[in-house]
Formats: C-alpha cells, structure tokens, sequence
C-alpha cells in the first residue's frame, strides 16, 4: 500500500483518482489525517494546551501536595477526580479540533417539494431555500458560510477560534462536553485551591510571596470557573430551545418583524426541551457526557421541525 501510495504522488491525476476510488474502503486518507492535525499548530490552540497544563501542575503537585498529600487516601482519591476531569476535558479539546463540523455536499440539492413547501410557508425564513452566493451553491437548512473557513457549514453555531475550527453539526456535541469538562475542572481547581489556603498556617516569616501565589491562583480559577460556567449555562439555553447562537439572534430580527406585523413567531425547531436535548446529545443519557458517541446524529441537511410534528 505504501509503495503505491509512493509510485502515485508522481502522477497527480493518477493519486487524485485513486483516493477518490480508495475514500469508501479508507474514511480518513493520510493527508486529510494531516489537514487535520495541522489544526493543532495555533498560537490560541496552544495557549489552551499550556493552560490545561499549568491548572493541572498547580492543582496536582502543589495545592493538593500541600493540602493533603499527593499519596494519603485523601490525596488519592482527590487525584483520581481531577485527573479524570482533566482528561475527559482534554479528551473533548481533541475532538473538537480534530472533527470536521460538516461540510455541505458539492451535490446537494433541495428537493422540489422542499422548495414548494418553503414558497408556500414563506413566512418562516428559517425554512426557506437559501442559496450561498460565495459557495454558488445551496445551503441546507441551519448552514451558513464561515468567513475563516471559508465555505458553508452544517448547523453552524459559530467559530470559534480556541479549536481553531467552527462549531457544528458533528463537533457541537464534544464542545459542549468540553466546555461542561472544563467547568467542572475549573470548579473543582477553586475548591481545592480555597481548602489548601484555609488550612495553611500564613503566620511564619517569608509567608507573603507565597499569598500573592495563592490570591493570583484563586483569581485565576475563579475567573475560569465563571466564564466557562457562563458559556455552559448558555448553550444548555440554547440546547434546550434546539438553537444555535446564529439562530438566537436571527430569531431576534424575525421575532421583532413578527411583532411588528401583529403576528407571533416562533423558532421552527424547537419541539420540546426533553427532545431537544436529545436530537443533540443522543437518545442514551449514559452517552451524553462522551464526546464521540454522535451515532444519533444523521446527514444533517435535514432537521424535524414543528411543523412536521404537527
């Protein structure tokens, strides 16, 4: 395999024809394996990279150190829960930069009766047939184009410059997880942090150094812990309405035209928090906090919407 793949690269249309026979038997070819894990080489990617280190470092072999030992049973089993966090989160870090969040097929077309449905129901823009002009092509329903990607993505929330890469249809799932990870680690970072600095005795020479450490560290936690605790509480909003960020502020404009016009409007995909949550993260509730379990998740041209269950 490898001497073919050699003899190939000298025949660019020969390698270009070949992977496209080869792509349904190998999913993922060599050189999309290394498109993606370029995605790591970041300046903000790296920097999340460094700050998962140092939160562990400070909160493993210093203030759990300090606090309670690193091999009492205390120490242990505090060690045990934070590793776990931290993995878990960085686990999900992975797969966000690495999954692809859903490029529109170059052969997607709507379906005649999709688009007599939307000319009949043209009141709701969220269903109506939309055509990217930089694409040229047609944008199923919940894409829209990336301005840094620089072509259409499915159910695109936005892009987001910590993965370098966007959020959508098939990465959303392990960015929440992400970011639900990270809280949770943040949280349990401060409450360590807090513990250790109540128990230390701050009445010996020399100690003031060691209290600014100990503020700047708290700060630091704290300020994570609220701004991802912030960014949790508010997609478990958006996931609860079956909404991405796009779609929230759309539904403002749409929401206001509504008023205006005497009439009420409504988000089309919204069928109940229960089934939201689902249709998003997995009919299984055991698999909701694994990143990678998106076997529910289909092509993702296509989303039920209120209308379809009434």
């Amino acid at each position: 395999m490898d001497i073919k793949i050699a003899r190939l690269t000298k025949f660019p249309g020969q390698l270009k024809s070949w992977n496209s026979q080869a792509r349904s038997v190998f999913p993922l070819t060599l050189l999309e394996s290394q498109v993606k894990m370029k995605r790591f080489i970041s300046i903000p990617v790296f920097s999340v990279l460094l700050l998962m280190a140092f939160v562990y470092y400070i909160t493993m072999f210093i203030f759990i150190e300090n606090w309670t030992g690193l091999f009492t049973s205390p120490g242990l089993f505090n060690s045990l829960i934070f590793t776990s966090m931290a993995s878990l989160c960085l686990f999900s870090f992975a797969v966000c930069v690495l999954t692809d969040p859903g490029p529109v097929p170059s052969s997607y077309c709507p379906d005649v009766e999709e688009r007599a449905g939307s000319d009949q129901d043209s009141g709701n823009s969220a269903l109506q047939i939309k055509h990217c002009e930089k694409c040229s092509t047609f944008k199923p329903p919940r894409a829209h184009h990336c301005r840094v990607c620089r072509r259409c993505v499915l159910r695109m929330d936005h892009h987001c410059l910590w993965i370098n890469n966007c959020v959508g249809y098939w990465n959303y799932k392990s960015f929440f997880d992400l970011v639900s990870y990270g809280t949770l680690a943040s949280l349990y970072s401060t409450f360590i942090i807090v513990s250790c600095a109540f128990q230390k005795n701050w009445n010996v020479e020399g100690a003031l150094p060691l209290k600014i450490f100990y503020v700047i560290c708290a700060v630091m936690m704290i300020s994570l812990s609220s701004t991802l605790g912030t960014l949790l509480g508010w997609h478990v909003y958006l996931i609860i309405r079956n909404m991405t960020t796009i779609e929230y502020y759309e539904g403002i404009r749409a929401a206001w035209l509504a008023r205006k016009s005497g009439q009420s409007y409504q988000h089309p995909f919204n069928l109940g928090a229960y089934k939201n949550m689902t249709l998003i993260l997995g009919p299984n509730i055991l698999k909701w906090a694994w990143p990678t379990s998106v076997g529910h998740l289909k092509s993702g041209l296509s989303f039920p919407t209120l209308r379809d269950s009434s």
